[in-house]
């Protein structure tokens, strides 16, 4: 091969790469990805950016006794469809996969006969399903009794707890009355009365 024919190859060569370059250039000019102001999802254990505003915490949840007081025990009648795939609430009716329930409000724990419980509820036999135990077993029961053989997770919503608790309660020879509800103005009200208490020495102390 002559240094003509050579000289050629050469600079077919040199223009294929100037032009991929170009090429390369112009679609970074026309397509420059522009970065959102915000990430649209959030990676879990990433810190957020400290100049965001902070996420408002959730409402502290309120005793049983707050919700039992609107409970609509008819909704109660509907969630209990979630436990009637293992328990029964009918006045002398069978065991299932779970201890019948009724009357199992005020009832004492692990009372259901022939029925085989768990070593945890076992050794709470006797000790009263009071409104507050009842709650706690229906938000967690796998926290309220570990090792517990029950394998439903639990009701997240106090509303929902007290509207299954309201009904459950109905199913028996002597339905409880409902607990008075809390006086949350009351409970509100102190932390206020101590607080404007200092306000009021500090601004007394120039007359004394």
């Amino acid at each position: 091969m002559d240094s003509f024919e050579f000289n050629k190859f050469a600079g077919a060569g040199l223009a294929a790469v100037l032009a991929l370059l170009a090429i390369n250039v112009g679609t970074d000019m026309a397509y420059k990805p522009v970065k959102p102001e915000k990430p649209s999802y959030v990676v879990q254990g990433v810190e957020a950016d400290p100049s965001e505003a902070a996420a408002p915490a959730a409402e502290a949840e309120k005793p049983i006794a707050f919700y039992l007081a609107s409970a609509d025990a008819s909704k109660g009648e509907a969630i209990f469809k979630k436990c009637g795939a293992c328990h029964n609430n009918d006045k002398g009716g069978a065991n299932g996969i779970g201890p019948n329930l009724y009357g199992i409000v005020g009832k004492g724990h692990a009372q259901a006969a022939g029925f085989g419980y768990s070593e945890s509820l076992a050794g709470m036999k006797g000790k009263p399903w009071s409104w507050d135990e009842l709650n706690a077993w229906l938000k967690n029961p796998k926290e309220y009794a570990p090792g517990t053989k029950m394998a439903f997770a639990g009701i997240s919503k106090p509303e929902d707890r007290a509207a299954l608790l309201a009904w459950l309660n109905s199913k028996s020879d002597k339905p409880l009355p409902l607990p008075e509800a809390p006086a949350e103005e009351a409970a509100e009200a102190a932390p206020a009365a101590d607080a404007a208490a200092p306000a009021a020495d500090a601004a007394a102390a120039p007359a004394q």
